[in-house]
């Protein structure tokens, strides 16, 4: 997945922290989902969070940690480097992809997962000895997450 460098000014959240405005559209950049969890840096600073959809954009919102010792101010041009977070489908194995790709529901249901989901299911196919039981567990995890589940 590509990773994106921008700068954005840091604005300040009502109810305490920061936000900053991703200056590109989310699904034209990894692709359309319901859900971007996104892993980086800002201003050198790891980061890990999700794009909020507002004011016809998307925001990086940050909690009041981002504010104490001066890491980011508001009205401050912050570099910012990010990228989708966790398994993505793109880059998973041929059998894994196609099962996917081929369940365009099941895909969706996936990329919205948080990463902590989509890792549990990552896990349990990968560590299949036989290929009858990863080809088992593939076609298992692609009628769950067609049927909306979280983890199996």
């Amino acid at each position: 997945m590509a990773i994106r460098d921008f700068r954005a000014v840091v604005e300040r959240r009502r109810r305490g922290g920061v936000a900053l405005k991703v200056p590109f559209d989310p699904a034209a950049a990894w692709g359309e989902r319901d859900r971007y969890d996104v892993t980086g840096s800002i201003e050198g600073h790891k980061v890990r969070g999700k794009l909020v959809a507002r004011d016809g954009g998307y925001y990086l919102e940050l909690g009041p940690a981002w504010c104490r010792n001066d890491v980011l101010r508001e009205g401050q041009m912050a570099s910012v480097s990010l990228q989708p977070e966790g398994p993505q489908v793109v880059a998973m194995d041929d059998d894994i992809a196609s099962a996917l790709g081929a369940a365009p529901d099941a895909r969706r249901f996936f990329e919205s997962l948080p990463t902590f989901y989509r890792k549990n299911y990552m896990r349990w196919v990968l560590e299949a000895k036989q290929p009858e039981t990863r080809a088992r567990r593939v076609a298992e995890m692609v009628e769950l997450l067609s049927a909306g589940k979280r983890q199996r």
